[in-house]
């Protein structure tokens, strides 16, 4: 098991923008993605392309055209970008106020199922989700149309 806290990354005007951030760890699932790449010659145009897109969405929203539908039916997972790029960035799409920032990495796969580290991004985000949802029928976590309010810790 593994505790994680929902991190408020940036309130814009359309669109709030939050990340999970594992108790163990000093950084962000987001900011653990950004630092992965920030200094990679190869991808630093595809991190900074989506980091722009990041910035778009908290100014216009979480639209659904920024995205690409990646998880199953019934989540809200979705990466980024939907252009050609060797990077994805898997997120928790709430709805258009609402955006929550994983990780990801390089996808060299047809798929993230077929890739140990994407598939890990992508099920911790469905979990987390689940976890959300669970937060919303017992009353520990309030969802409203920009904001999640909670203090509780959640077991991953």
């Amino acid at each position: 098991m593994s505790e994680v806290e929902l991190i408020l990354l940036n309130e814009g005007n359309k669109c709030t923008l939050y990340s999970i951030q594992f108790t163990s760890e000093d950084n962000s699932e987001y900011e653990r993605f950004y630092a992965k790449f920030i200094e990679d010659a190869k991808l630093n145009r595809d991190l900074l392309r989506i980091v722009q897109i990041v910035d778009k969405i908290s100014e216009d929203g979480a639209l659904e055209r920024f995205f690409r539908p990646e998880g199953k039916m019934r989540d809200s997972v979705v990466a980024l970008p939907v252009l050609s790029s060797k990077l994805r960035l898997y997120c928790l799409r709430l709805s258009n106020g609402i955006l929550i920032l994983g990780n990801g990495g390089v996808k060299n796969s047809r798929t993230y199922d077929e890739d140990d580290s994407l598939r890990g991004y992508v099920l911790t985000l469905q979990k987390f989700e689940e976890l959300l949802n669970e937060g919303k029928r017992n009353g520990t976590v309030i969802v409203t149309e920009r904001m999640i309010e909670t203090d509780k810790t959640f077991e991953l």
